[in-house]
Order: structure tokens, then C-alpha cells, then sequence
């Protein structure tokens, strides 16, 4: 059967953090349309169990394939981290996750060979990121720190606020000596000004957004699903308010660019 290369790709995060995803995913693939699903009525997916968060990332994906998508981004740290491939490949389409690109991009910076990771508190205690890291690089110095206030203060738009870098202080007093940090969370790209001041500007932030979207395009490519034509069009779903994702969605993106609608994961399983 002749694959349909017209339909969408699908996004998904605890809320709009992965619109930093979709924003990279957008430069490098313009000709491909978008479903994103930010589940903010449940979030923060970082505080909660790791059963309930791959219950959740079931659901999430689930609702993408009701709209037809031929491969799912999940944009969510947590969700990658607790959901584990085993789930992640169960769907019948291409699966892309932000953990193995970032830390293959992490470990292509370091000089010193001590890298940090920071991130939700259940990404962080799952030490998916430190085995990925360890599997690329034996023997590195390796960094975790869990930042659960970060994400509600980027869905409040609090990126260059006082408290903020007051939390940012708090969190990355013990970073030690290392030379790369992965923003282990897609909330995070929105701190990149506060935690580069935080650090010194000494250390190389690695936006794994941009690398989960190389990743994506070489996947579309080797799978042949690569949409070159075509008129591409962006759809947005939220499991909360529309008036606040549409409110904080023009703020992270500039322009949405598509249409907003309210849906509830738990109506698919």
C-alpha cells in the first residue's frame, strides 16, 4: 500500500514546553503539517509517578494517532523517560524521543567529559539520561540535578524574572566543574538566558529540541515519509484552558499559526 506522506506529524508534551520542539521541527521540516497536544490539564507530568506518566504517554499517543499522524515526537523528557522504548515502539508508527538525541549531542561538546543533566524530578531519578550518556561516553563525569519549579515558572512566562533566577541560583549552586549541561526538560530552552547567567557562561547548554529534529527528519526520510509538497497546515490540542494556551502559545512562538482545540487524553487508551 502506498504510504500517504501528506499527513501530519504528531508532538506531544505535558504542556508547552515541546513548543520548542515544534518550533525547530517547523524550520527544518516547513513542508510537513503539525498536531501538537500539550496536556496541560495534567501537568506537571515531573512530579508524578512513573506508572502514571507512562499511563498518561499511552493516552497522549493514542489521541496523535486519532488524528491520522504517521510518526509521534515526544517532546516530553518525563514522558521518554519513564515510558521506555518497549512502549514507545507498540504504537506502528516511527517513535522519536528527545533523550537519545540530546545526549548524543551533549557527549559530541564536552571536552572535559563531565557533563550535567538537569530535569523534572521523576526524568531525573529514572537516570535514563545518565545511562545514555555513560553508554556514549565510559567514564564521564556525570551531573543530575531535579528542577520541578522550572516548568510552572515558563507556563507562567516567568522567564526573566527575579525569582527565577533566584530558584536558578538555588538549584545550580553545586554544579562543580562541569563543561556541557543538558536542558533535560523542553520547558527549559525558554531559561537559557537565566541559567547561562546563573552558570557563568562558562558551560554549553544543549537544546535537545534542535537535535530531536535532525533526528526526526533522518527517520522520515529512512522510513520514506517525507512530505516534500504540499500545503502544510498546524493544529493544536490542550487538555486545559484554549484562552491560556493560545494566550502562552503566541508568547513562546511569536505566532501559532494554526487553530487551538480543547481534548481529553483519558478518552483514549
Amino acid at each position: 500500500m502506498k504510504k500517504d506522506n501528506s499527513k501530519p506529524i504528531g508532538i506531544f508534551d505535558s504542556g508547552l514546553g515541546g513548543l520548542t520542539v515544534l518550533k525547530e521541527v517547523r524550520k527544518l521540516l516547513p513542508e510537513e503539517s503539525l498536531v501538537y497536544f500539550g496536556d496541560s490539564g495534567r501537568a506537571p507530568y515531573g512530579t508524578k509517578s512513573a506508572d502514571t506518566v507512562r499511563a498518561y504517554t499511552r493516552q497522549d499517543i493514542a489521541f496523535l494517532l486519532s488524528k491520522g499522524v504517521k510518526a509521534v515526537v515526544v517532546a516530553c523528557n518525563t514522558a521518554a523517560a519513564c515510558a521506555g522504548r518497549d512502549l514507545l515502539d507498540s504504537f506502528g508508527v516511527p517513535v522519536v524521543d528527545v533523550i537519545g538525541a540530546g545526549s548524543e549531542l551533549a557527549v559530541s561538546l564536552t571536552s572535559s567529559g563531565n557533563i550535567g543533566v538537569i530535569g523534572t524530578s521523576a526524568t531525573v531519578a529514572s537516570g535514563v539520561y545518565e545511562r545514555a550518556v555513560k553508554a556514549l561516553l565510559p567514564g564521564c563525569g556525570f551531573y543530575a540535578k531535579a528542577c520541578p519549579l522550572f516548568v510552572p515558572l515558563v507556563e507562567e512566562g516567568w522567564w526573566d524574572d527575579e525569582i527565577t533566577y533566584e530558584v536558578a541560583r538555588r538549584y545550580l549552586e553545586d554544579i562543580g566543574d562541569v563543561d556541557t549541561l543538558v536542558l533535560g526538560c523542553t520547558h527549559y530552552p525558554y531559561l537559557e538566558k537565566v541559567i547561562g547567567e546563573v552558570t557563568g557562561g562558562k558551560i554549553a547548554l544543549v537544546n535537545s529540541a534542535k537535535a530531536v529534529a535532525g533526528k526526526l527528519e533522518q527517520t522520515l526520510e529512512k522510513e520514506g515519509l517525507r512530505n516534500k509538497d504540499g500545503k502544510p497546515v498546524t493544529e493544536y490540542y490542550t487538555s486545559d484552558s484554549v484562552e491560556k494556551f493560545s494566550s502562552l502559545g503566541k508568547l513562546f512562538l511569536g505566532e501559532l499559526g494554526g487553530n487551538v482545540f480543547r481534548a481529553d487524553p483519558e478518552d483514549f487508551t
